[in-house]
């Protein structure tokens, strides 16, 4: 009887917290596409760059997915505080608009390295911004 009683009260207890993140998932989709294709987005072009210059490194790679990770887990605790506390809906846009806003200009820079974009004007600008990826040339 008491395994029986645990086994319901496990049950209960994760099938809660694992419809409670779908719900907040399915609520924000577009919020958590965003930041899943602007991290997609730059690690392609990223991975593709590095391939033409130096090769395919696997703890590049992996970077990619670690950046992922960690701003999906970011989006979801702010999404979470949003929830729990009125008045701070402004949140997620402050945090996660300027980061979209830097993976794409960052997506530029990579897709501009590996060939793709053939534009002055664009690599000054980039170049100015985001000078941590020159460094290593």
């Amino acid at each position: 009887m008491k395994t029986t009683t645990i086994l319901y009260i496990t049950t209960t207890f994760f099938a809660f917290i694992g419809t409670y993140f779908f719900n907040l998932g399915a609520d924000n989709a577009e919020q958590y596409l965003a930041v899943v294709s602007a991290v997609l987005i730059d690690g392609f072009f990223g991975v593709w760059a590095g391939v033409k210059t130096e090769g395919f490194q696997t703890k590049k790679g992996i970077k990619v997915l670690t950046t992922l990770l960690t701003w999906i887990v970011f989006l979801t605790g702010i999404l979470l505080i949003e929830k729990g506390f009125q008045g701070t809906s402004w949140l997620s846009e402050t945090v996660c608009a300027p980061f979209i806003l830097f993976q794409l200009m960052s997506a530029f820079k990579n897709a501009e390295r590996a060939g793709l974009i053939k534009n002055e004007l664009l690599t000054v600008l980039l170049d100015k911004i985001d000078k941590h990826k020159t460094v290593g040339k």
